[in-house]
């Protein structure tokens, strides 16, 4: 059953206990502040509930400011990789630019260890692929 963790006007961010499964859903423009504030919220999630499933609805995000994705690349991946997290599946934004900076961010970050990352287009594809039992040493081979 789906609890609701944090609520703001830019992320609604619920987490299911038994399945181990977070979902963040994303909507417009975050200042730096909101940015933040939201994205801290997620690892804070991540590590207290030791989450092991991500699901990150992008489809309604707008782009990020620069300082934002360096600050996330610096301060927040080093978090997640170091968190239970182990699959993370993405609706792709339809905001052409907040796509581009995802993609140039992963670039920039390069392995990502044990996390298994996919992008999709639809979510009933993201939660069959985020569900499904996985080994560790396939986990890679999903992303991207």
């Amino acid at each position: 059953m789906r609890k609701s963790y944090f609520h703001s006007a830019n992320l609604d961010l619920t987490y299911d206990e038994d399945q181990k499964t977070a979902y963040a859903v994303w909507n417009g423009f975050l200042s730096t502040q909101e940015f933040r504030e939201a994205v801290t919220k997620c690892v804070e999630l991540m590590e207290e509930k030791g989450i092991v499933r991500w699901l990150a609805d992008n489809r309604k995000m707008k782009v990020m400011r620069k300082a934002d994705q360096i600050w996330f690349q610096e301060q927040i991946i080093p978090r997640i990789l170091r968190s239970s997290v182990r699959r993370m599946a993405t609706l792709v934004s339809e905001d052409f630019f907040n796509k581009l900076a995802v993609e140039q961010l992963m670039q920039r970050v390069g392995s990502l260890g044990h996390l298994a990352m996919h992008d999709f287009e639809d979510e009933a594809s993201a939660m069959t692929w985020l569900m499904a039992p996985h080994s560790e040493n396939a986990i890679n081979q999903d992303k991207g």
